[in-house]
């Protein structure tokens, strides 16, 4: 069973969207009147990183090279995409997408494109200090950028590396290049890191950088997430507002469209933070994305238990029609909503490093 969720929010663009589309284009339709334009691809199910709510410390069985998308064929399969489908936005991620040979060939061969797409990136920051310039370069034009905590002990129980000043240096080093607005992405834990929201939110300010707090997910290899664990939105909300006053945005909450993150302002400034709350307030009725794992495989959602084989036609020499098919029909069987808040709701097989952010 699976919970029916409220009809999609009216989003201002999708009539320009659908004008724009040519006659030539198929849409990633479902049956819920939701059209997928924004292709979340992971370039690699590998991290340098072991987040606790990501990975066991030894790590994960990886993908075998042979069953991972050459570079060439990743293009090719987002060419389809932009060219056949209508995406009109890719996010590269992981794994950590920067372990990628070649990631600044990749995004300028993306950026060539035409349409050109809206090229981001979903990163840790670890290497990124050295490669930010080239990326902007290359063609990226946004970046979200994980960071849990400010405190070097907290970010080696988290990650069990000592890697936090190579994500500070990386998010410096985005803001330098231009790839801005520079989006942090947070996971408060209880007991580890969530006494550190105020902190984060003031260190954000400061640093001019977009924080978003996430209620953490149900996609752990371990298994091990229990709901009644996760600090929920409404908990970084009352957290947040023990020292700062949060305004509501009317003009935020009609223009939101699929964007995840609620927005709130700061009183008496003109930044605001964003809280995702994934498990507790589902907007999947607004949901637009559709994921290309590293190893070819169509996902119509974050929690899909079925995947749909894209990189076995594509070597079989199938046609770009062919695949441009297989990928609309994988499309148009996505489920109304993830099914968290379902008794029967089961974690997807893959873990998150291996499905992207």
């Amino acid at each position: 069973m699976t919970t029916l969720l409220p009809f999609p929010r009216l989003r201002s663009s999708a009539s320009a969207h659908a004008e724009s589309v040519k006659r030539n284009q198929l849409a990633l339709a479902d049956a819920y009147g939701r059209v997928a334009t924004d292709l979340r691809v992971s370039l690699t199910d590998r991290c340098n990183l072991r987040c606790a709510y990501c990975m066991p410390p030894e790590g994960l069985d990886w993908l075998p090279g042979a069953d991972v998308l050459t570079d060439e064929e990743m293009v090719r399969l987002i060419t389809i995409g932009v060219k056949r489908l209508g995406i009109t936005t890719v996010r590269l991620t992981g794994g950590e997408p920067l372990l990628r040979k070649n990631l600044e060939l990749l995004v300028a061969d993306i950026a060539a494109l035409s349409p050109a797409p809206e090229i981001a990136l979903t990163t840790n920051g670890i290497g990124l200090a050295a490669r930010a310039e080239k990326l902007a370069v290359a063609g990226l034009k946004r970046i979200n950028i994980s960071l849990d905590t400010l405190d070097p002990e907290t970010f080696v129980r988290l990650s069990r590396r000592r890697r936090l000043p190579d994500v500070l240096a990386g998010i410096a080093a985005a803001r330098a290049a231009g790839l801005n607005p520079v989006k942090i992405n947070t996971v408060l834990m209880r007991g580890i890191n969530d006494h550190e929201a105020f902190d984060l939110l003031r260190w954000a300010m400061s640093e001019q950088v977009q924080l978003r707090f996430i209620e953490q997910m149900p996609l752990d290899p371990q298994h091990g997430w229990k709901r009644d664990e996760m600090i929920t939105a409404d908990e970084i909300r009352q957290r947040l507002s023990r020292h700062v006053e949060l305004v509501e945005d009317p003009e935020d909450a009609r223009t939101r469209g699929s964007a995840p993150a609620e927005l709130f302002r700061v009183a008496g400034t003109g930044y605001s933070v964003g809280i995702i709350a994934s498990v507790s307030k589902p907007f999947c009725g607004a949901c637009d994305r559709v994921r290309l794992t590293a190893d070819g495989q169509i996902r119509n959602c974050l929690f899909a238990r079925t995947e749909s084989d894209l990189r076995t036609p594509l070597r079989s020499g199938a046609s770009e029609e062919e695949i441009a098919d297989r990928w609309v029909a994988a499309v148009a069987s996505k489920q109304p909503g993830h099914g968290i808040n379902d008794p029967s709701f089961l974690q997807p097989d893959r873990p998150m490093s291996a499905i992207g952010g």
